[in-house]
Formats: C-alpha cells, structure tokens, sequence
C-alpha cells in the first residue's frame, strides 16, 4: 500500500517503508492529535514523537519491540496526554527543548536544543527549534522527512494567538531554518490533520506573511 498520511481516530496507524527506518503514523485523541512510531531498520530501535493520547493504542502500536525515546514537540498538553503512562510502561527516555520542559507530566530526561541530534538505532534525527507556537517547539529532521509538530501544517505556520511578534518570530524561523535550507521534495509530518511537502507549501508563504497568521 502506497503511504499517504491520511488517518482517522480510532482507524489504523499508516506505514512508511524508508530504506533506513520505517515511520508509522496514528491519529490520537479527541484533538485528532498525530503521533510517530519511528523505527530503524536495521537494529529495530523505537522512537515516538508526541505521546499525545490514547495510551493502549500507542502501546499496542510500539508492540513487543522497545522503543528507547519519546520526543515531546511541544508543551500543550494536548501533545502529552498519554507520555506519563507509556514513558512509564516502556522505560524511554523522555526528551524535549528545555523552554517547554518543565509544563510537561514527567521529568525530562535529555533536554536538546537547535542543531542537536537524536538517535534512534543507526538513524540520525537533526533537531530544528522553532519559536513561537511555544517558546520551545522543535522539529525533527531526516533527509527528506520533517516532523514539525504544530509549528508548520498545509496551508500556513502554526497558531500564535494573533500575537504580531511570535507570528513574526515563528514565520521567521520557519522560513529560514526549514524552507530555506530543505528542499521541496522534504515531506512534511504535522501535529494534527494530513501530511504535506515544503514544495506545496514553499510559494504561499508570501501570503502567509501578509495575512499574518
């Protein structure tokens, strides 16, 4: 079956096969909240970005096989809903920016910040910190994926509050740490809602500038 990212609550996690890790997507919650079951093919290694709810469909998607980490985006809570329980449940070391840390239910166990680096197995995450939706909101990147929590959707940066200066803040840091320097065939991983390329999005944001939001 061909991936699409298109998921419903309460249906099944869609699968991507890469040649070094495999990337599992399942709609959570009653925010429609996305998490990520990322997995290396080589050592079978897990890592989950956004424990975000529904702890018995995360763990019955993590499965038999660990997971050592779990990636939290950001600190609403609509993101964490379920990290206390399966942190608990398989022992993965938590881990986010050091802004959103401490509104999180759990001790952070590694906090990262812009330009570091995560591990699952042999696989390479390169971490983006995105200011604005939160003052500690990151993204996760692999050559060609970008998970981008609720920093970056189709059609347009993430909520801000109508709030000018973190607008300009998260417009910026979006425009020059993800579109400026990936290129357009990177697919896009969001918070919430369907999947999407910087290619798709790369010429609104003119507009996205001028609308403000």
């Amino acid at each position: 079956m061909t991936y699409t990212g298109d998921v419903q609550v309460g249906g099944p996690a869609d699968v991507r096969e890469l040649p070094a890790l495999t990337i599992a997507k399942l709609a959570v919650g009653p925010f429609d909240n996305n998490a990520y079951l990322l997995r290396c093919t080589a050592t079978g290694d897990g890592l989950l970005i956004d424990a975000a709810a529904e702890a018995d469909r995360l763990l019955a998607l993590i499965g038999e096989q660990p997971i050592s980490k779990i990636v939290t985006t950001h600190q609403h809570g609509d993101h964490w809903q379920a990290l206390q329980e399966v942190a608990g449940e398989t022992g993965a070391t938590v881990i986010a920016h050091p802004l959103d840390a401490p509104a999180l239910p759990v001790p952070v166990d590694l906090q990262v910040d812009h330009g570091d680096e995560i591990t699952v197995g042999e696989v390479t995450l390169n971490v983006i910190h995105l200011r604005g939706h939160t003052p500690g909101s990151i993204a996760l990147y692999h050559p060609g994926h970008l998970f981008t929590g609720d920093s970056l959707f189709p059609g347009g940066v993430g909520n801000t509050n109508k709030d000018s200066e973190r607008f300009v803040q998260l417009f910026t840091d979006v425009s020059e740490r993800i579109f400026d320097r990936l290129p357009d065939d990177t697919w896009v991983y969001p918070g919430h809602g369907k999947d999407t390329t910087l290619g798709v999005e790369r010429p609104s944001l003119p507009e996205w500038r001028e609308r403000g939001w």
